[in-house]
């Protein structure tokens, strides 16, 4: 393999396109995102947690940010909003998203760039359009994911991996109909440089027609895969845009693959990881693992213990 540079849960239909299928992990159900807004009024797809998903452990949420187009004066994002217990993962397809919080901390996530923020004991956040997006408008279109913390970690310092694009290890399938960038974990043996606190793999994975990925999964880990566009097969069940796979514990890999007579490519993100196996309790952006934590958790945020992002200092 070389570099380059750069529905509710229900029964899946089976195909029976593609090599290695019997290899491959099967597919429990196919989910349907729904849309809804959020922060300050931003269109997202969301797969889950719906009402018929609550969670695929230690998975919280993953959101489709857009895609949207903004005229000008109309880019908005998520003000000053908490977080404490989990993680965040930010992916930016296209657009940016300006990032200031309570640690004294700013930066910008552009197009092919990862923000990976541990939130630990609790962090205060924005996440906005940028100035020139705000003024001109422009497309925006990006994920974030929720990932769980072990209880022994919910409590630690907040950490922010950032990793621009031209970091992302990005491979390519030796025809070249696969191309995957490798946010966490392996594919393809190239490695991710992010670090997790349980094992993860985050995987951008491209296939033209006509090509096909078998990619390792040890089958103890939960995984699932998001189609965000074109359509294709994983595990043998047809998945289209805005669609999601929830993948069976019942091998150690599982297959993507388009067929050769498809229109377009297909671009899904794999995602696996440990589950934890332990207590969830949720309230809005705080995740713990008791009622009790919980209600710490809002009065630390309401008596300022978690902090506030300094007022931005514009020059004249």
């Amino acid at each position: 393999m070389r570099p380059i540079e750069d529905r509710p849960l229900s029964r899946a239909s089976i195909a029976t396109h593609g090599e290695g299928m019997s290899e491959s992990r099967s597919v429990a159900g196919v989910v349907t995102a729904h849309r809804q807004l959020e922060g300050g009024g931003f269109p997202v797809r969301r797969p889950f947690p719906t009402a018929g998903l609550e969670l695929v452990d230690p998975f919280l949420l993953l959101d489709e940010m857009g895609p949207v187009t903004w005229g000008p004066g109309e880019a908005i994002g998520a003000p000053d909003h908490p977080h404490r217990g989990f993680e965040t993962v930010t992916y930016v397809l296209e657009g940016e998203v300006r990032h200031r919080d309570s640690q004294g901390h700013a930066g910008r996530i552009g197009p092919g760039d990862v923000q990976w923020m541990t939130a630990g004991a609790g962090v205060v956040h924005s996440e906005m359009p940028g100035e020139e997006m705000r003024e001109r408008g422009g497309p925006m279109h990006g994920f974030q994911l929720w990932v769980n913390l072990p209880r022994a970690h919910k409590m630690r310092r907040p950490r922010y991996q950032e990793v621009p694009s031209e970091r992302i290890p990005t491979v390519e399938s030796d025809d070249g109909r696969v191309r995957v960038r490798v946010i966490a974990g392996e594919a393809l043996g190239a490695k991710a440089v992010i670090d997790t606190h349980v094992p993860i793999t985050y995987l951008h994975v491209t296939l033209q027609p006509g090509g096909a990925l078998t990619q390792p999964l040890p089958r103890e880990r939960a995984a699932f895969a998001y189609v965000f566009g074109g359509e294709g097969v994983v595990g043998g069940a047809s998945v289209a845009d805005g669609q999601m796979a929830v993948l069976r514990h019942d091998r150690d890999a599982v297959t993507l693959s388009v067929p050769e007579e498809a229109a377009g490519a297909m671009d899904v993100l794999l995602i696996a990881g440990q589950p934890l196996r332990e207590p969830v309790a949720r309230y809005g952006p705080f995740v713990m693992s008791t009622r009790g934590e919980i209600m710490q958790a809002i009065e630390d945020f309401q008596q300022g213990r978690m902090g506030a992002i300094e007022p931005e200092v514009v020059s004249d």
